[in-house]
This record gives C-alpha cells, structure tokens and sequence, in this order.
C-alpha cells in the first residue's frame, strides 16, 4: 500500500507542474458551462408544450367530424390543417408535412365506422396522442348523447302520464344549452410539474454536463502517463524494484483518482460561487457521487492504458472515447432529446450515470434513489481495473508484446 501512495503522490506532483493542461481542464468546463448556461437559459427555464401539426380530412355530410375538428382541436398548442381528400392527407404524411393524421368518415357520429389515425414515420409518439384525443372526443360524446337519449325517453313517459306538467322538448333544450356552454368553458384543468422539489436550469444542467464530460480526461490523461513512462525507462526501473504491476497500476489509479475528485471539488467550487449554480441542498450527496464517478473514470484509465500501443494511441482513442461518451451520456444535448434506443444505451455510460444523478441531487433527492447510480459507477470502476490489470499482466508476462 505505501508503494501504490508514493506512486500516486509521484503522479500528481508530475500532473501538477503540467499547468497548462491542469489550468485547461479546470477553465474549460467552467467557460463551456458559463457560455452554455446562458445561451440556452431561455430555451430550457421557457418550456411549453411543443406544437403539434395534425393533419385532418372530414367525410362530406359528418357533423360530428367539423364539430371535433372545429372546437375540440382549436387549442393554442394545435395546428390543424385540412385535406380535401384523403389522398392529400395521405401524402402529407408520406412527405412528414404534419405529426399525424386524422380520416373522419361519415357513419363515424353513428359508430358505425371508426376515425383513422395515419402515423407518420419516427413520429408515432404524435399518433398516439392524436389516437388518445379523438377517443376522449368520441367516448365523451357518445356518452352524453347515451345519456340524453335515456333521459328524454323517460321523461316523454312521464308526460305521457301526468299531461302537461312536464314539458319534455324545454327541459331538452335547456339540457342542450347546458351541456353546449359546458363544452366550450374554457378551463385551466391539468397542471404540468416537475418530478422533486425543484426544477433544473440551464446554467445547473450544464455545470453537470461538462463536469461529468470533462472529468472523463482523466482518463486519457492517466493512460498517457503510463506510456510516457515507458518511454522514459521509468517503468522499467519500476519493475526492477520488488514491485508487482498490481501496485504500480494501483498506484497509478490512486493518483488519477485524486486528481479527477480534486478536479471536481474546484469545478463544484468556481460554479457555486462565481456562476452561482446551486448543486443542490445535500453536498454530501453531490460529493459521493463525484467520488464515485472519479473511481470509474479512474478505472478507465487503467483501460485506456491496457489498450494502447503507446502515447500517441492512448491520446487518440481516448479522445474518441471521451467524445462518444459525452455525446450518447447526455453532456452536449439532453437525454430526453434522444430517440428511445439512445436513450437506453445511455444506461451502460459511467457519465450519463454521473449527469443523471447530480440533477437529481438539484431537484432534491434520497440516499436511497442515489444507491443504484453509485453502485453502478462503482462496478464500472472496478470491472476497468480487473480487465486492464489482466491485460497489463499479461503483457508484462509476454516480455512487453
């Protein structure tokens, strides 16, 4: 153990005097978060519902099709654009002119045909919304018109037998015109709220974006340090000395472990006080999961270095890596922007994890929704340093090839 710490504490000091590269890591993220932050403050503090464009043909002779069409979609988050014929329609979708499509036909008031819903390709979240408000429409309309219907046939009996004194066309009237001012009240009848006690801003989003993103440089950073060593005799005097390979990647993950947390805690710092970004009100909790990230990021550099023929392999590679993973982890755009297929392999990504618990953590969290994250972040970490000391080994025993 005391040769993996003196072999750390020889790395940092080496990564230390390097403080051009040290200066890069600490501003970058925290220019980037700055430029990102307020460029997009408008667009991530001022969402709506996002527009939807739902293209319509209604069958001559439907009352019940212009009825829906005419005030069941007027909304101000609705585009209605009517075909003349379904063929018109149907091209619309073919060219992804609109979100969905809607074929009223004309037995559809008497239930005797059935509304049809066109999906246009890579938009089918559209047609089930559009599927789920003619249903609503539908259902509610039928019900009502059920309901009448029994209501005036009973009450036609009932005046059939006491004459006079029950008026059945007035009380219909007076249903009609209730139910009508009912259906064109406008009203205020969901609430969209976030998910914890807070919502996330743009300038907190991308703190923990590029904090998640440029923590991963460590990575490539300590793979370098492996091969510049090698290139300068130091490793092999290394293993000259009674010291197993085991110790000197140990050693070499410690180092990179400290300064990926130390890295953190600076980044955590300059945002906190000189961009105000609340991390949320637990930075216990903020920190163990930077802690936990900084073990696998570590990890992967012991990786990084295991896979590489040299230094300039390792820069190059682990550039590449570090672009992936931030691109797919959710660093550079939103993972709810993502398609779903993305979005599920965002799960096996250390950074995504990273990013996905420190907003979190912003919005107001438990310890216990933060295990399974740091579990995760934790095994990745550990899994690199099994393969990569595997890989080192093995190599060593090889004579270097």
């Amino acid at each position: 153990m005391k040769k993996m710490i003196l072999i750390a504490r020889k790395d940092i000091a080496i990564q230390l005097k390097d403080r051009k590269a040290f200066l890069l890591l600490l501003l970058m993220p925290f220019l980037l978060t700055a430029i990102l932050g307020f460029a997009l403050k408008g667009v991530m503090e001022g969402e709506t519902i996002p527009a939807e464009v739902i293209g319509v043909y209604v069958e001559k002779g439907d009352p019940l099709g212009e009825e829906f069409v005419e005030n069941y979609l007027q909304q101000d988050w609705l585009t209605v654009k009517r075909a003349i014929h379904e063929a018109e329609l149907e091209d619309w979708v073919a060219r992804k002119e609109i979100d969905a499509g809607i074929v009223l036909p004309t037995e559809w008031e008497e239930q005797r045909k059935s509304a049809k819903i066109l999906a246009v390709a890579g938009k089918e979240s559209s047609a089930l919304f559009t599927q789920q408000l003619t249903d609503s429409f539908s259902q509610t309309f039928w019900t009502m018109s059920q309901s009448t219907q029994t209501i005036m046939t009973n009450l036609a009996l009932a005046a059939s037998a006491q004459g006079a004194a029950i008026q059945p066309d007035k009380i219909q009237a007076e249903l009609l015109m209730e139910m009508k001012q009912a259906a064109e009240r406008k009203g205020q009848y969901i609430e969209v709220t976030s998910i914890g006690e807070r919502e996330v801003s743009s300038m907190q989003y991308y703190a923990a974006a590029m904090a998640a993103m440029f923590l991963l440089f460590n990575a490539v950073r300590g793979g370098k340090s492996l091969h510049q060593e090698q290139q300068s005799v130091t490793l092999d005097r290394l293993r000259m000395t009674p010291t197993r390979v085991e110790f000197i990647l140990g050693g070499k993950f410690l180092g990179t472990w400290c300064l990926a947390f130390g890295q953190f805690l600076v980044f955590m710092g300059a945002t906190r006080y000189l961009l105000e970004v609340d991390w949320g009100e637990s930075a216990l909790q903020t920190l163990c999961i930077g802690l936990a990230y900084s073990f696998a990021v570590s990890g992967l550099a012991v990786l990084v270095a295991a896979f590489s023929a040299n230094e300039k392999t390792a820069d190059l590679a682990g550039g590449i890596m570090v672009q992936v993973l931030a691109l797919l982890g959710g660093s550079m755009l939103p993972l709810s922007a993502f398609p779903e297929v993305m979005r599920k392999v965002a799960l096996v990504l250390p950074n995504s994890w990273a990013l996905t618990s420190f907003t979190s953590i912003m919005t107001g969290t438990t310890w216990a929704s933060l295990g399974a994250a740091a579990l995760v972040l934790v095994a990745i970490g550990a899994a690199s340093i099994v393969v990569g000391t595997a890989r080192m080994r093995g190599i060593a025993l090889s004579g270097g090839k």
